[in-house]
């Protein structure tokens, strides 16, 4: 940094160093916030998978056995009349500053739309398991998401964490120290003169 050691410029650049120590400290925390929060979801995530994957082995069990019971081809026909949930809605959350997705929870109670005219248990029950599925389904989309971005954001937090922490702020260290240092030798060397100037009258 090229400046010329001033008082003023003394001044101004502790103002510096105090703000960049006080950005590391909040970039410091952010970034220890978004771990933690990234580390949950994973766990979370963890859950969810596990329960798809029961979710899923109930449904195609169900599933096998309502064809058994009421024929492929009729199963297949009822599966038509069933209307595709593409309605699935969500809003945005912020985590420190990101905006990260929140998918509102779809209705795992919504009557099946076939009659009860050659249906049974089976059907009925892969029907559930299947809504059960895309609720499951859309909770880890959220979480997977929401990782990725704040993955991101802590990629950047850490470069400006890292900047501050290995550049700026020993920088402000080094600049401070070279203009006290140069004050204070300038005011002995003033010192030193006047005493000169008094001691010659």
């Amino acid at each position: 940094m090229n400046i010329s050691p001033t008082k003023s410029n003394l001044l101004a650049t502790k103002r510096a160093l105090v703000f960049a120590e006080e950005g590391y400290t909040l970039l410091n925390r952010k970034r220890n916030v978004l771990i933690r929060e990234i580390m949950q979801l994973i766990d979370d995530a963890r859950e969810v998978q596990e329960s798809i994957e029961t979710v899923f082995a109930r449904a195609y069990s169900s599933l096998q056995k309502a064809n058994l019971s009421i024929g492929i081809e009729y199963v297949e026909e009822l599966g038509f009349s069933i209307p595709e949930n593409d309605s699935i809605s969500y809003r945005l959350r912020s985590v420190m500053g990101v905006e990260v997705p929140s998918i509102e929870e779809i209705d795992e109670n919504i009557e099946p739309s076939y009659g009860f005219f050659r249906t049974n248990t089976n059907l009925d029950q892969a029907f559930k398991a299947f809504q059960k599925a895309l609720s499951l389904i859309a909770r880890l989309s959220e979480i997977e998401t929401t990782v990725y971005k704040l993955s991101v954001e802590i990629k950047k937090t850490q470069r400006r964490v890292h900047a501050l922490e290995k550049v700026l702020i020993p920088q402000y260290k080094a600049l401070v120290k070279f203009i006290e240092s140069y004050i204070e030798e300038t005011e002995r060397d003033d010192f030193f003169r006047m005493k000169m100037l008094k001691a010659r009258r």
